[in-house]
């Protein structure tokens, strides 16, 4: 082997340990940290937009970021927290002050399991308490972001918003060629032939993609009927619009797949006049930390901006091995 190939498997090699060692030192890390200390790092606060009733309001609930339930503490994700959001969603059905609510999305969407979540608690909002749901789209709310949107009773979207993109896409990294150019080589044991479908040393079979496929299309499916049901939109039209491409706000509109073009106050709006509710006070919910966890989050981020690219290596590296179905533009 030649010295670049040396250099090459070298790097590769000590990545992956840093990897490892930093998966080790954060897990080991946080489990004496709140073992030790043992209180809530997190919680929804309430903040008010537009003052009014107390006793009729309108709860706004921000739906920001990928949607993926990923672990939260040392490690905080200041963006989205799928826990806390569905704990949002609880709190404003459970009101019994809260008249209506108010997504405000901007979302490439996500995972499939946490998407769908996101959608089973919204319905259960509207059968259970019978409250309305209005979507406001924010720059996008693509692909999953548009998922949790179908049910809701109006949406609204700017005319440079992008939205659409309905459809599921699964993807794993192939390094076989790479790895074999460099002398490297995997020893699999399976039980299987299957076992080790989507691995990323070596190529898939024809049999395997199908098999993939036939997955993917059964969450397609799913997809067509959440918007099929929510927008009250014949399925061979869906199929047609939902062939995984963007779509402006406008566009939406002229396919069916938004109401009308509006911003976030406009939907406030239209909610008050369609309900009554013009004396509402409008709430917002927020993810709120404890002042230690707003300390840890600052180190978090001083530590990334400080060697971002390491960052993005290392997340990388921990995600490459786990292809997930995604709702995701």
């Amino acid at each position: 082997m030649n010295t670049r190939r040396w250099i090459a498997l070298s790097i590769v090699i000590a990545l992956v340990i840093i990897s490892i060692g930093f998966r080790f030192v954060t897990t080991v890390a946080e489990a004496l940290f709140f073992d030790t200390f043992d209180f809530d790092t997190e919680m929804v606060e309430e903040d008010i937009l537009i003052d009014g009733s107390s006793n009729e309001r309108i709860a706004v609930l921000h739906l920001n970021g990928t949607i993926q339930n990923t672990p939260t503490g040392l490690i905080v994700d200041e963006t989205y927290n799928h826990p806390l959001f569905l704990q949002m969603i609880e709190t404003a059905a459970e009101d019994p002050t809260v008249e209506g609510i108010i997504l405000q999305v901007d979302s490439p969407g996500g995972t499939v399991i946490d998407t769908a979540e996101i959608h089973r608690h919204l319905v259960e909002v509207q059968e259970d308490y019978d409250k309305p749901i209005y979507v406001s789209m924010g720059n996008m709310a693509a692909s999953g972001g548009y998922y949790v949107a179908a049910p809701a009773e109006k949406i609204f979207a700017e005319k440079a918003t992008m939205t659409g993109s309905i459809g599921v896409i699964m993807e794993s990294i192939n390094i076989a060629e790479l790895a074999e150019n460099h002398g490297i080589e995997f020893n699999t044991i399976k039980s299987g032939k299957h076992k080790d479908i989507m691995s990323p040393g070596r190529k898939m079979t024809d049999e395997e993609e199908d098999i993939m496929q036939s997955m993917i299309d059964e969450m397609y499916d799913d997809f067509v009927e959440v918007i099929v049901d929510g927008r009250g939109l014949s399925e061979s039209h869906v199929r047609e619009v939902g062939d995984g491409r963007l779509y402006t706000g406008r566009q939406a509109v002229d396919n069916g797949l938004v109401d009308d073009i509006g911003t976030f106050d406009d939907t406030i709006q239209e909610m008050m006049d369609d309900y009554g509710l013009n004396n509402a006070q409008v709430i917002e919910y927020n993810y709120g930390l404890n002042p230690f966890s707003d300390l840890l989050m600052n180190a978090q981020q001083f530590l990334n901006d400080g060697d971002r690219e390491l960052s993005n290596i290392l997340s990388m590296l921990r995600e490459s091995d786990k292809p997930r179905a995604m709702y995701i533009y």
